[in-house]
């Protein structure tokens, strides 16, 4: 069964940081297009990062440009979220997804994305 699984949220101050990591089954990680999106309460669900397994560029949401970090594990099939300098802003439910083959549209499409997690929540107070 093809499964992303996300962990690592939690409840931080703002200034704090947090890592999420998003492990994915056998068959799902090489070559794919991989990245992290975020839902805010009463928001729409918007792109933060993604990477293109296969190496490549990356594409970062201007809000979180020199704060936050993507990186992946390739022995361990899982793909991590740095987030340092947290905001309020930044909090939401964080979703990993994923697709085969090269990113689309920068990787800033959440329709091209068919595979998804079950999301980890990130609270950041002021």
């Amino acid at each position: 069964q093809v499964r992303l699984v996300e962990s690592g949220g939690g409840s931080v101050q703002a200034g704090g940081s947090l890592r999420l990591s998003c492990a994915a089954s056998a068959y799902v990680y090489s070559s794919y297009c991989m990245g992290w999106f975020r839902q805010a309460p009463g928001k729409e669900r918007e792109a933060v990062v993604s990477l293109y397994t296969g190496g490549g560029g990356t594409y970062y949401a201007d809000s979180v440009k020199g704060r936050f970090t993507i990186s992946q594990d390739n022995a361990k099939r899982t793909l991590y979220l740095q987030m340092n300098s947290l905001k309020p802003e930044d909090t939401g439910m964080y979703y990993c997804a994923a697709r085969p083959f090269a990113c689309l549209n920068g990787g800033k499409r959440e329709s091209d994305f068919p595979l998804w997690g079950q999301g980890t929540q990130v609270t950041v107070s002021s």
